[in-house]
């Protein structure tokens, strides 16, 4: 799989209507920059948050190191312990090269990890199948049954506590529609509903109840003979039978204001019923954070919300600092965070932000 710098930024509208954010909540949401930073600058990395031996932990795997070539595509695994405000290098995701865009996902006290992407020194990049189940009492892996279509930046979302879906993302030579349900509990793989939008890679969204939320990512397409890379402004619901998780009901929604982010951190908060996103790149870019345009991306450093009673987005505050090149937000009490990502030139960083969205 090689995807090729050649691309224009454009809108996917798929007959959906642009709506914008409501306004602000009357008391600004907190943000700021975290007393304590991940052990070196990692990007594009699997975040999720479980209870580790010290409590409420931040957990990192995979990424990109900070010279951004080839060989900086890591295996590397961290754990940030909130209590103590410290973070530490622990055993790595066990496979041969590193990996970006993968997806960790945390489900009965363990943290599952999925695919990613491999480069190659010609640039050329595969996605990868392997599944790992990450004990954070013991700091093992267990290897589980590959993905039955391996994809890397895809949306990975869980479900009551025992299914994992991932929606859409990239397949060694182009997108998927694939929804791909994964059971914690038998390790077994069945296909969900089709994702009906248009597939994408670097989409963003989460779940709250029974019901996701898919946002945004990159469409590839196929213009004057060349593929092409662009910007997809879409948002979809799905709303999950709970008697039978393999059946999702899909619909159009509106998609929030402005242009459509890539890489956005995202998470679902069940008790608010909302799903909240945060800073993203304002256009769509290779690893490297240079568009497929040749334009370098810019970080947003907004977060909003999609709130799930009201079918409407809701604009929430500003981060202490803009940041993009996420694979997920963590959450552990009433706080959020971000851990890593590009700044505004484009760089790697050990950044933890965090901030909390009031209801």
């Amino acid at each position: 799989m090689k995807r090729n710098r050649i691309g224009i930024l454009v809108m996917v509208m798929a007959g959906l209507t642009l709506a914008g954010c409501e306004q602000r909540a009357q008391r600004e949401p907190e943000s700021e920059v975290a007393a304590f930073a991940l052990p070196e600058p990692i990007s594009n990395n699997a975040v999720a948050v479980a209870d580790g031996p010290d409590g409420p932990t931040l957990y990192s795997f995979n990424g990109l190191k900070a010279d951004k070539t080839w060989k900086d595509t890591s295996n590397a695994a961290y754990a940030c312990v909130i209590a103590t405000q410290s973070c530490k290098s622990i055993s790595p995701v066990p496979v041969p090269e590193g990996r970006l865009a993968s997806a960790a996902v945390p489900v009965a006290g363990k943290i599952y990890i999925f695919g990613g992407y491999s480069v190659a020194a010609n640039g050329d990049e595969r996605s990868t199948p392997e599944v790992f189940a990450f004990d954070p009492a013991t700091g093992s892996y267990e290897q589980l049954t590959d993905m039955p279509t391996p994809v890397d930046d895809m949306l990975a979302v869980p479900y009551q506590d025992r299914f994992i879906y991932l929606i859409s993302g990239w397949h060694d030579e182009g997108n998927v529609s694939t929804v791909q349900m994964f059971d914690t509990r038998t390790g077994t793989w069945t296909e969900a509903t089709e994702f009906p939008g248009t597939p994408v890679f670097g989409h963003a969204g989460g779940i709250a109840g029974d019901s996701i939320i898919v946002t945004d990512g990159v469409a590839s397409i196929f213009a004057d003979g060349k593929r092409k890379f662009v910007a997809a402004k879409l948002t979809w619901r799905g709303d999950i039978d709970p008697e039978n998780p393999t059946q999702i009901t899909w619909r159009g929604v509106d998609a929030h204001a402005g242009l459509a982010k890539y890489r956005m951190a995202a998470i679902g908060d069940e008790a608010g019923q909302r799903i909240i996103f945060a800073g993203g790149g304002d256009n769509p870019y290779n690893f490297d954070g240079i568009g497929y345009d040749g334009v370098p991306a810019k970080p947003s450093g907004g977060f909003f919300a999609y709130d799930l009673k009201s079918d409407k987005w809701i604009e929430l505050g500003r981060l202490a600092e803009p940041s993009m090149d996420h694979r997920g937000l963590a959450k552990a009490g009433q706080d959020y965070y971000i851990l890593g990502g590009m700044d505004a030139e484009q760089k790697v960083t050990d950044r933890i932000v965090k901030f909390r969205a009031a209801p």
